[in-house]
């Protein structure tokens, strides 16, 4: 449990400073409007770019395993998207917090946690379920245009929603990255230097932004958190097990790795999605505050029984 709680607490204490820094008063509305713009932007498509740069095609084709992954995220985004469209009849909203309970946190937590508990060759299936959320986060993309635009003719929506992809920073800069990787070209180094710097700076930045969103109180979006919550901390890695284990076969080392990547607490891409948009992040401020320190108990368990096959 040490090396799980070792890599939570620093997510914890970012989101923690955010909350305290709103509560005092050094960072008001304004200062975060800013700080999410700056991370939407700039800081996290440069980390994208930057991942998906150093990563190569060769690394990510493991057809079974992107199968079993990318089924468990899709059939927990669904549930969550026919459960919160049935309440509140909102496809954005839904799909924000069908997201929300699939979008596991793979590239700060997960790469980390799968290295620690499976060594080396752990790394691999961390770097493709990286891969796999971004599809999720392009599904999502699509769907929140659709419902913010359902009063249109179908074709601007068509065009709308392509358009959207093609402009949304968050989507063109992980393929820009492969496409980068796929070049073979060596990029000039101050401009590399630069990327790396902003990219550094998108995790920290998007943790204190959702530290300030936890200012907002609400009965309705604190009940509504639990759920998404609970979908992705026990539902997700449930249905991943079952896909890989007993319906797919997959060897132990994969397994353990998608039970695990399952498990992590959802990543701060829905949080800067719902600001790019420009809609209510406070159910997803809540959601990654309590799968963080929910998933110190979750992710304890899974990696005592993934010791134990």
């Amino acid at each position: 449990m040490l090396y799980v709680f070792n890599v939570v607490l620093p997510v914890f204490l970012l989101i923690l400073i955010g909350y305290i820094c709103g509560r005092a008063g050094k960072l008001g509305e304004n200062a975060s409007i800013e700080l999410n713009r700056f991370v939407v932007w700039l800081a996290l498509p440069a980390q994208l770019f930057n991942f998906a740069a150093n990563s190569g095609w060769q690394t990510l084709w493991q057809p079974e395993f992107i199968t079993a992954f990318f089924l468990s995220c899709l059939i927990v985004f669904l549930l969550v998207l026919a459960a919160s469209y049935w309440k509140s009849r909102d496809l954005a909203a839904a799909s924000f917090n069908s997201l929300s309970a699939s979008y596991s946190n793979t590239g700060y937590m997960g790469i980390p946690l799968c290295a620690l508990a499976l060594g080396q060759d752990g790394l691999a299936p961390a770097i493709i379920s990286t891969f796999i959320v971004f599809v999720m986060f392009a599904l999502a993309t699509v769907l929140i245009e659709i419902g913010m635009l359902s009063h249109k003719k179908h074709h601007e929506i068509l065009f709308s929603v392509v358009k959207s992809l093609c402009t949304n920073p968050l989507l063109i800069a992980p393929v820009a990255g492969l496409v980068w990787a796929s070049s073979n070209l060596t990029m000039y180094d101050p401009i590399a230097q630069v990327i790396s710097f902003l990219a550094v700076a998108a995790t920290p930045c998007a943790l204190v932004s959702i530290g300030l969103f936890l200012l907002q109180k609400s009965k309705t979006e604190v009940k509504q958190a639990w759920g998404i919550s609970a979908a992705k901390l026990i539902i997700q890695p449930i249905i991943a097990w079952v896909i890989a284990g007993p319906i797919l076969g997959l060897p132990s080392l994969w397994l353990n790795a998608i039970v695990i990547l399952s498990a992590l607490p959802t990543g701060t891409g829905p949080f800067m999605l719902a600001q790019y948009y420009k809609a209510d992040g406070s159910v997803i401020s809540r959601v990654v505050l309590m799968t963080t320190v929910g998933s110190l108990l979750t992710l304890s368990m899974i990696l005592w029984w993934s010791s134990r096959i």
